[in-house]
């Protein structure tokens, strides 16, 4: 027997929590996308107007309340995206709903813009980290990046904007779902001297997360803007950005939401990664206000067997150096193919956090002096 409930059983009690602009249940108003069904957990995307934020704040807990009246559900999760654009019609004036749509200028005034103007608040510098393709072990670099920058004592968070393929929270060991403040922002999850999103932190990491542009883009959005990353007494000093592999939608979803403050890009030394490389260094510059290119990392660069330093280049080495001294970009420095570093990511314990005077952890940290 099953240990969650059916498509079906879902949306039935979904039915019931009633959509303030239209009058329907949330299954016939068409506003349960992106659902993800999984061991005692259930979640789903509610996509609205910016203008209508407050106004479904409530259906949102509502729905999750619903959710959790499922049996064998013990988690349930609905992210409430706002996308730019006017409102459906005017707001009822009755019910839960109107009395949610009249809160006070001051609880209004606390949520963060849709589209904000520049970082997301009390970031103070934003880095993507990217690749022209995928298998360059960039999401390893990512999660190890922002280790290095909490060893160097400064506040360091990590968001995990690859929405079809998260991989923070196993590589970080990260559990459980982000909780909800009276802001409504949500509270990233803390581990290794980081602050942590990912959407696999919202639904089932392990699930095939089959979204269209559109909605991919909204859920990038919500973690970025939605997330209390820091405070006015304790603002954030950097936000690395783990990027999707490739160049599409979700990169040019970011670019239009935040000011970059530089793009970081990973490659492998041999030239079918490079040419991939160049792609993603190319992206940057085309953009309307183009993002500064922080630099190529080699990853892979080479691998030393047990018992002797003799580096062995099984990828070739020293490809990213020459392609970026061609590209007019700073050489950020080699990661070597280090058993070790694998095996940290897959048990959520990550290298630089753990063994920071490494060879590899040293390398990192490097490069993050480098950023600052």
């Amino acid at each position: 027997m099953s240990d969650f409930p059916s498509r079906d059983a879902i949306l039935a009690a979904l039915e019931g929590v009633i959509d303030p602009r239209s009058g329907q249940g949330l299954r016939t108003a068409g506003m349960v996308r992106g659902l993800a069904i999984g061991p005692g957990r259930v979640g789903f995307m509610l996509e609205v107007a910016a203008a209508d934020a407050a106004l479904y704040a409530p259906v949102r807990e509502a729905a999750e309340a619903a959710l959790k009246t499922l049996p064998g559900v013990t988690e349930a999760r609905v992210v409430l995206t706002a996308e730019s654009g006017p409102s459906s019609g005017p707001a009822p004036s009755h019910g839960k709903a109107g009395r949610a749509a009249s809160l006070s200028p001051q609880a209004t005034a606390a949520r963060p813009a849709p589209v904000p103007a520049g970082r997301p608040a009390h970031v103070k510098r934003v880095i993507a980290v990217a690749s022209g393709k995928g298998g360059v072990g960039k999401s390893t670099v990512a999660v190890n990046l922002a280790c290095a920058f909490a060893q160097l004592g400064l506040r360091a968070g990590l968001l995990d904007a690859d929405v079809y393929g998260p991989s923070a929270p196993l590589m970080l060991g990260l559990q459980g779902a982000p909780e909800y403040g009276e802001d409504q922002l949500m509270a990233p999850i803390e581990a290794w001297g980081l602050k942590a999103m990912s959407i696999g932190l919202l639904v089932n990491a392990d699930r095939a997360m089959i979204w269209r542009g559109p909605m991919a883009s909204r859920a990038l959005t919500q973690m970025l803007t939605g997330t209390r990353w820091g405070t006015v007494a304790e603002p954030l000093d950097v936000l690395v950005v783990d990027l999707p592999p490739g160049t599409g939608d979700l990169h040019l979803e970011l670019v239009q939401k935040t000011v970059l403050d530089g793009a970081v890009i990973v490659s492998t030394p041999q030239e079918m990664a490079l040419i991939d490389a160049r792609r993603a260094v190319a992206m940057f510059g085309k953009f309307q206000t183009p993002v500064p290119v922080l630099g190529i990392i080699e990853n892979m660069a080479y691998f030393s067997a047990p018992g002797t330093d003799e580096p062995i280049p099984i990828f070739g080495r020293g490809g990213a150096k020459t392609e970026a001294e061609k590209l007019g970009v700073p050489f950020l420095g080699e990661i070597p193919i280090d058993m070790a570093l694998r095996e940290a990511g897959d048990t959520g314990r990550p290298l630089v956090a753990t063994a920071p005077l490494s060879a590899t952890g040293q390398a990192f940290q490097k490069i993050a002096r480098a950023l600052l």
